[in-house]
């Protein structure tokens, strides 16, 4: 029995420590570093690396504190499928569009965005944190029809370089070419409906056209896998001499297009640090990708995206399944290519209707405002809890103190983005850990009344109230399911993270309650040994004898 209390009270030391240092802030962690020679941050840092969950980028990953909208401001997007006069997208549509656009700023790294449908062709997009409105509005609500165009010997000028600041050459290739063949098709079929004959002729001529066929083979036919150890190299060096004209005399060769692609991500070069993006080929892909590049090295390939120009590169050697994409990237810019060839085209065109940069709601005096209030109330109800309770009071206290640096700790690690409403929900379980630690402990001014023994009085008690303190815990934890299942249908964030945020406090003022007080109280008494039942419970001793043996 005692052994097993050390082991509890050594689990319990080590997670409080784990917490502590989970819960203090980057720069202080980086300070004690610099100061005392010992590797925290380097050890923070290797915490971090470890929580995939929070992102695929180790970029993302981050042990901070996340705030909502409502505490920090962010960015209002509304954005509208951009179709013809008369027509509305399908449902299916534009719930695939919501899919997209969710996966596109879950790999921006922002904490819980508000992605919503607004109608029947909008959708609403609210973002924590942004400080780049344009460069995200763009990564998340561009079409993103990628392709690879061949250049031959010509260099094409992407975005930003001279000559070509705002944005990059725009080119006629032959995947929008096929896209432009396609669609007039469905028109001489409705204006000839009235018809019977005549249209049915017409119509099989046009579905027959050998052309159409030929081209779309070029884009998806190719069976292919392929090298490994190929670079693509972006043609900066040609950048000082643009050519003149925007090249919209010519059809450019696409070579492959984006849904060839089977993953992308941003890798940095080992010798001068700089972002880079390192993509692999689907089959389908890479047998083409391999010709080409075999009979062009040496030659320019450009990466195109919805018509524009983003990248130009100089074939070094023939590439199969894998390729890098180097050249004048910042990490923002390698990221949000790389959210791009992730996730792909959107299947309905958007347009940006409004967007909107919004300020914190509450303001960062009402935020220390609330700090401070809540500082009070956790101060207040120690306070209470030692007069009322006295020596397990005590306990209760460093308890709950273990319970906050845990809570705080597992909302960094998740990560939880705290709203006005999570810190409600936080508050609201702090009051429900010391409810379990009052049942607890007059269950056991019970048990001293009926005259057991200390040690056994303190069993007895934690058994008798479990039932009590499981019941009430579970039937909260039902009810913040059914919350969080009503936000996430619904897009409400602000139900979902008082709902998670009073979830992991109610499982951890469980564990503080019954596995934390109980520890300390066991190796308190054991340890120390308490004499006079006054300083375990102020009325047990007017209610049992003075003494009591333990």
């Amino acid at each position: 029995m005692q052994r097993r209390q050390n082991y509890l009270l050594l689990f319990i030391i080590t997670l409080t420590v784990v917490a502590v240092f989970l819960d203090l802030p980057t720069s202080t962690v980086q300070a004690v570093s610099d100061t005392t020679g010992i590797p925290l941050a380097r050890a923070r840092d290797a915490v971090s690396n470890l929580l995939v969950w929070q992102s695929p980028e180790p970029e993302n990953r981050v042990i901070e504190i996340r705030q909502g909208l409502d505490l920090q401001g962010g960015l209002q997007v509304l954005l509208q499928a951009d179709m013809p006069d008369g027509q509305v997208p399908d449902p299916e549509s534009i719930r695939a569009v919501r899919t997209i656009i969710e996966n596109r700023i879950n790999s921006l790294g922002v904490s819980e965005p508000l992605i919503q449908l607004q109608g029947e062709d909008k959708i609403v997009v609210e973002l924590p944190g942004i400080e780049d409105p344009e460069r995200a509005i763009q990564t998340f609500g561009e079409t993103g029809r990628l392709e690879i165009v061949g250049a031959g010997s010509t260099f094409l000028p992407p975005r930003g370089t001279q000559g070509y600041e705002e944005k990059g050459v725009v080119l006629e290739t032959s995947y929008p070419a096929l896209v432009s063949e396609l669609t007039p098709t469905p028109v001489p079929t409705t204006t000839i409906t009235p018809t019977a004959t005549m249209p049915a002729t017409a119509t099989s001529t046009l579905t027959n056209t050998p052309t159409l066929e030929a081209t779309e083979t070029i884009t998806a036919s190719t069976t292919v896998t392929a090298t490994q150890e190929v670079t693509t190299a972006t043609g900066t060096e040609a950048t000082p001499s643009p050519p003149p004209n925007p090249f919209a005399d010519r059809e450019w060769p696409t070579v492959i297009t984006g849904d060839m692609l089977s993953s992308a991500q941003v890798i940095f070069d080992p010798v001068t640090n700089e972002p880079a993006v390192s993509f692999t080929l689907k089959s389908e892909g890479s047998e083409r990708f391999f010709k080409y590049t075999s009979d062009h090295v040496g030659e320019f390939l450009s990466i195109v995206l919805d018509g524009e120009v983003i990248s130009s590169a100089t074939i070094r050697e023939p590439i199969r399944d894998q390729g890098q994409i180097t050249g004048n990237f910042t990490r923002e810019e390698a990221q949000g290519l790389v959210i791009q060839l992730k996730y792909g085209a959107l299947p309905v065109p958007l347009k940006v209707v409004n967007n909107v940069t919004v300020g914190p709601t509450l303001g960062q005096d009402s935020v220390d405002r609330s700090l401070t209030a809540g500082i009070i109330g956790l101060a207040v109800v120690m306070v209470f809890m030692f007069v009322y309770y006295r020596l397990p009071g005590l306990l209760a206290d460093l308890a709950l103190l273990i319970y906050t640096a845990v809570s705080l700790a597992i909302f960094k690690l998740i990560p939880v983005v705290l709203t006005l409403a999570g810190i409600a929900g936080f508050i609201l379980s702090i009051g429900m850990a010391v409810d379990a630690n009052v049942l607890i402990f007059e269950r056991l001014k019970e048990e001293l009344r009926f005259g057991r023994a200390l040690r056994s009085a303190i069993d007895v008690g934690w058994e008798r109230a479990w039932p009590s303190i499981r019941d009430s815990n579970f039937s909260t934890l039902i009810t913040c399911v059914i919350l969080f299942w009503f936000g996430n249908q619904f897009g409400a964030t602000v139900v979902k993270g008082f709902a998670l945020t009073l979830a992991v406090g109610v499982l951890v003022s469980m564990f503080t309650a019954i596995v934390v007080t109980r520890t300390f109280l066991h190796v308190v008494l054991e340890t120390v040994g308490v004499r006079h039942l006054g300083w375990i419970l102020p009325d047990a001793a007017e209610s049992a004898e003075a003494e009591t043996s333990l």
